[in-house]
């Protein structure tokens, strides 16, 4: 797809047209066009996804009025002991405190009370005016501060300020439950997923009918602890604030709770960030813009505030960019940002500093102070207010989002590509276009006995372990990274009733998504650390053993090095991966003994060809095969000319059939490995296209007659003529040469001329001949740089990029099957399939290239799925330096061609590459479009409906479904007999045959002229009969838009072929030429005039016109005699 032109939905124009002005010259400063584009898109969307606040949110003000007038309205009383006053209010009000866990004990001396809060206030995106249209759920937060003296200085210690918290939470709801109980339904959820800020949900009620642009919204009330209440310096990262749980003085903890110090943290810092996020709105104009772009990206990536999603969304985003917005003692008085820049550039410089900052791996600090974090996890510190903004995040979303901000980065740096559409408008953050494998964990709490320290609960520490382990058992850069990332997806907290406790369930399911290094993924053998007699050595083989267990063992290789050694069994990728993760969580963990504890998903693609680790060595055996026939040509001593080249151009001979080359059963003789040969410069050559054709006989015949008197018994040749494309067949190439050696590799040969090109060049801009046989020359200078220039060239490159990406090979092969399967590969060329599948690999945005077969299948549906073929041309820069200069002039030259062709008669996908630009190479045969414009609007609505079923199904994908046909859309169906298929096939001598040859040999002949063996010889390569059949369909039929019937089918093996009857061959007058079988159906209502021959009276009558329709039953009848046995029945969907 061009990348300037990303197709989405219109935008209105109407605001933003003075910052629209400002960015085009602060982008043409830089001199960048793609730069230029990407800020007025930007500018563009930040407009279209602003919210109408009076609208979406109507009513929302009144509501906080009422909430803070409910709220002030309670009655505080005296502190009570903490069990005391919360069995009061439960049984008074009916509802359930949301105390976290572990629950305060009843002989706790905690004590509680109620006051009246300190202060209200307003926060988030309502506030600051960021939210927008597409967010998961719409949310206006209210803050309420709880009274100083309610609370106690070292209530932060052992969950007691948290029990406080949740008991006037639930105050206030037995308050709101009773006031506002025809405003709106109440119920309680998480903050952000912690379970230690439980919050209060009020969902309003819409009366009558709801107002177009109006959300679902709701308001949450988030109680908190004043400003500074409690002292920073106790509450460092490395401080352990739990020692007595619930109150429980037996169950003492001296490990660090960096999770539990933050949430305190937190706690009180509501307003502090309310007032930096408000002087950074002053000061920097663009900040609001910036903001949204960046919720906009992060939302595409499935990164939230909760941490369910990562720990790092919105609010996360803006205070970080408000930090860097701010100047500071580390930065000797200057911000690291200015905020004189627009939005585009904040973005930018945001996504810039997450590319190089990976949270996981060391601590960010944004100010002056000292962080300990070695179990702290992620660390975004923001010294003056002391807390770490990033306490939500793990491991892996660290990782994550780490990894989505350098892809972007490689995005926005390459000026050629289209910066705006992967950035923001593709979802990024699908599992099967993130991951090469996933699989789920059954998590059961009941039988995980351990105690959680830091207040994450459970799962989340349990969850913590398995990264651990995986990760180094995958990412160990010593024994050489098998997985380039590894993420675990937890579930989402939901909300509860009032009068119901949170859910204790105890089953979960993790989801473990590992994204592969294909360049390491296939090692069988991992070598560890050399077994030495130094204390270094000793030390690193036993934590090597320890690791690794019994699998660990000791193995001498070259230059004698003994090392420790890991050896699997496993081939494939997938499988080798499932093979470490179920060792290593089996040994560390005790996950897998259970039946369906842990469970793979993702191998079910590679399966349906099937794909193997040999068809590599099987591609590059048929390439070795190439090079032993060159070399044996160019070592014939007799040939006139000097062979310059000897080209592949069939899909064997560059890694990209579906089928492995040899594969093909004896009976029906190999496959032909095609190929062209061209020679030096030789005047010699008749100045006569015809007379060039009889010399390529005369030329093929002495190659095929040399090669067996060379090899005697080793090669045999035959010389075959080629099937008509034309109605003057003697301009077109005539012949090729069969050339089978006896160890099993066949090569099909066909000759270039530089002088037939010149030749046909010259007939075809020859004016002083009639139009249709220039045309007719045309095409055929078509086909010819078509099969010994663009194809060589193609075969190439593709050869290139298999080497260059382990996965583009079997990627290629899965996307033809998907072709094959929905019966569109006989209306595509197989070099245009190969390049869609290659643009997923060069242009891979807003990922990474794949790394194995099943993700780049779903990101080749994914482009043909957006790819509007009408307006953008394919671009596949398979040089990586296309300028811009070339890439409009490609764009200008479909615009030209849809004006010169508006119904894409002669033209529909235009694909253009570095070698070949004029755009029709790879989409056009002999002179007709490839695919049709029907036939390419198939492949879109099918690849679209393959997307939505990838987005249903999510990780329980059946890959088996985006491969099963739909034959209710087509008219006719023909049921090939496979019986019949296979006996045509059968024209290849076997073993059998050969030896029956033998014996009729020794016995003599059964007449006396004749020789044993005459007429067994074996026959020349056949063709496919099926491919024979419709071949010989198009010449009688006609192809294109003349044609009565528009066939569908996959592959040679397919049985039922689909048919849909040409729309645009209705009822028409009789007359001359009419092209295929027509009956009359009577007369019409138009009229003409004719005259009187007898001429009695001299005068004109007008007569009927008659009318005549497609002779379909005469047709198919004709299909039917022609296809003999070969076709077993007909059926007739529809008339």
């Amino acid at each position: 797809m061009e990348p300037g032109s990303a197709k989405r939905r219109k935008i209105g124009h109407s605001r933003g047209g003075e910052s629209a002005v400002g960015n085009i010259d602060a982008a043409a400063s830089s001199g960048l066009s793609r730069g230029r584009a990407f800020i007025l898109e930007a500018e563009e969307l930040v407009d279209e996804v602003k919210l109408d606040y009076a609208t979406a949110l109507e009513g929302v003000d009144s509501l906080l009025h009422k909430i803070k007038g409910s709220i002030e309205a309670i009655e505080a009383h005296d502190a009570l002991q903490i069990a005391e006053a919360a069995t009061k209010l439960e049984k008074k009000h009916k509802i359930q405190i949301p105390f976290p866990e572990p629950r305060p004990s009843d002989k706790s001396n905690y004590k509680v009370a109620f006051a009246k809060p300190s202060q209200f206030n307003v926060v988030g995106s309502y506030v600051s005016k960021t939210m927008i249209k597409a967010q998961k759920s719409h949310a206006v937060d209210m803050v309420v501060v709880i009274p100083g003296e309610t609370l106690q200085e070292k209530d932060y210690l052992d969950l007691r300020y948290f029990y406080k918290r949740a008991y006037f939470l639930g105050v206030v709801a037995a308050a709101l439950q009773k006031d506002l109980a025809d405003d709106g339904e109440l119920s309680y959820e998480y903050l952000n997923g912690n379970t230690l800020s439980p919050i209060l949900s009020l969902k309003p009620k819409v009366e009558g009918e709801k107002k177009e642009g109006r959300l679902d919204y709701r308001v949450r009330i988030i109680p908190c602890a004043p400003d500074n209440f409690f002292p920073k310096s106790k509450l460092h990262l490395s401080a352990t604030l739990v020692r007595k749980a619930g109150g429980d003085e037996s169950k003492a903890a001296t490990k660090p709770t960096p999770f539990y110090n933050s949430t305190i943290v937190s706690e009180s810092c509501f307003f502090p960030y309310l007032k930096l996020l408000r002087q950074t709105e002053k000061k920097c104009a663009a900040f609001k813009k910036a903001c949204i772009l960046g919720r906009v990206w992060l939302q595409q990536r499935g990164l939230g505030s909760d941490m369910a999603d990562g720990g790092f969304g919105h609010f996360e985003w803006a205070v970080l960019l408000a930090l860097l917005l701010q100047s500071g003692d580390s930065t000797k008085g200057h911000a690291p940002l200015s905020t004189s820049l627009s939005a585009t550039q904040l973005f930018k410089a945001m996504v810039q500093f997450l590319s190089v900052t990976n949270l996981s791996e060391k601590p960010c600090v944004l100010g002056t102070a000292t962080v300990e974090s070695e179990t702290a996890g992620p660390v975004l510190f923001d010294a003056v207010r002391g807390l770490n903004v990033a306490f939500k995040m793990s491991n892996w979303s660290a990782a994550k989002l780490h990894q989505h901000a350098k892809w972007t980065r490689s995005l926005l740096n390459d000026s050629t590509a289209d910066q705006f559409t992967p950035t923001f408008i593709l979802k990024a953050d699908l599992p099967w276009q993130n991951y090469d494998l996933i699989a789920h964990l059954n998590y059961d709490g009941k039988h995980d006995k351990t105690e959680p320290i830091d207040c994450r609960g459970r799962l989340w520490e349990y969850s913590g372990k398995v990264h651990r382990v995986l990760k180094r058992a995958l990412q160990d850069e010593e024994l050489g990274g098998r997985a380039r990332s590894i993420h675990i997806q937890l579930p989402k907290s939901s909300s509860w009733d009032l009068t119901k406790e949170p859910s204790t369930k105890q089953n979960h399911t993790i989801e473990i998504g590992v994204l592969f290094n294909a360049a390491n993924m296939t090692r069988t053998v991992d070598r560890g650390p050399a077994a030495g007699p130094s204390n270094e050595e000793k030390e690193g083989c036993a934590k090597f053993q320890r690791f690794w267990g019994e699998k660990s063992e000791l193995r001498r290789f070259e230059g004698d090095s003994i090392r420790e050694t890991l050896i699997w069994s496993s081939t494939s990728p997938f499988d080798l991966c499932e093979e470490i993760m179920r060792y290593i969580l089996k040994l560390h963990l005790r996950v897998g003994y259970l039946e369906d504890e842990l469970t793979f998903h993702g191998d079910g693609f590679t399966e349906l060809i099937p794909i193997k680790p040999t068809d590599t060595s099987v591609f590059n055996a048929a390439r070795k095969a190439f090079s032993s026939f060159e070399k044996d040509i160019r070592d014939l001593d007799d040939m006139p000319l000097h062979v310059r080249q000897i080209a592949p151009i069939c899909p064997e001979l560059r890694h990209a059939s579906v089928k492995v080359p040899f594969s093909t059963v004896n009976k029906s003789g190999p496959r032909p490995l095609e190929c062209v040969i061209s020679f030096e410069a030789s005047g010699k050559w008749p100045e006569s296209i015809v007379a060039i054709q009889r010399t390529k006989i005369a030329f093929l015949r002495m190659i095929g007659d040399l090669l067996e008197r060379s090899k005697p018994g080793e090669v045999r040749s035959y010389v075959g003529l080629e099937s008509s494309t034309t109605t003057n067949t003697e301009l077109e190439n005539l012949a090729y040469l069969d050339v089978v050696y006896e160890s099993g590799p066949a090569f099909c040969l066909r000759i270039h001329s530089d002088l037939e090109e010149a030749l046909l060049t010259r007939q075809s801009h020859d004016k002083t001949i009639d139009q249709h046989h220039r045309h007719q020359a045309s095409v055929l200078l078509s086909n010819f740089r078509r099969l010994y220039y663009h194809l060589p060239l193609h075969t190439q490159s593709i050869n290139t990029f298999a080497t260059r990406f382990p996965a583009f090979s079997p990627t290629i092969r899965l996307l033809k099957h998907w072709f094959s399967s929905h019966k569109l590969a006989s209306h595509f060329t197989p070099d245009f399939i190969e390049l869609v599948a290659l643009q997923t690999f060069l242009s891979p945005y807003p990922w990474d290239a794949p790394s194995s077969p099943s993700v780049g299948l779903l990101r080749a549906l994914l482009f043909l799925s957006r790819w509007d073929w009408r307006s953008e041309p394919l671009i596949v820069d398979t040089n990586s330096d296309m300028p811009s200069s070339e890439r409009s002039a490609i764009a200008t030259r479909l615009e030209a061609w849809r004006k010169i062709d508006p119904l894409m008669s002669h033209t529909v996908l235009f694909v253009a590459t570095a070698q070949e630009s004029s755009g029709v190479a790879y989409t056009t045969v002999n002179g007709i479009a490839q695919p049709s414009k029907v036939v390419a609007a198939r492949m879109t609505a099918l690849a679209k409906t393959a997307c939505r079923v990838i987005r249903e199904e999510g990780v329980e994908l059946d890959a088996r479904r985006l491969f099963v046909p739909s034959t209710k859309e087509y008219d006719v169906l023909l049921h090939l007999s496979p019986k019949a298929i296979k006996a045509v096939s059968k024209v290849y001598p076997s073993e059998e045959l050969t030896s029956t040859t033998a014996a009729k040999s020794s016995s003599g002949s059964k007449y006396k002229n004749l020789s044993a063996t005459a007429g067994e010889d074996a026959l020349p390569l056949p063709s496919a009969p099926v491919d024979t059949f419709f071949e010989k369909l198009e010449q009688v039929y006609g192809s294109g838009s003349s044609a009565p019937l528009v066939f569908f089918r996959g592959g040679e093996e397919e049985k039922v072929v689909g048919a849909i009857w040409n729309p645009t061959l209705g009822r028409r007058g009789l007359n001359v030429n009419l092209g295929t079988s027509y009956k009359p159906v009577g007369a019409g209502g138009r009229k003409r005039k004719g005259g009187d021959e007898g001429g009695n009276d001299g005068k004109k009558e007008k007569e009927e016109e008659q009318l005549v329709e497609v002779n379909r039953e005469a047709i198919l009848s004709e299909i039917a005699r022609i296809g003999g046995e070969l076709v077993e029945r007909i059926e007739v969907q529809r008339e």
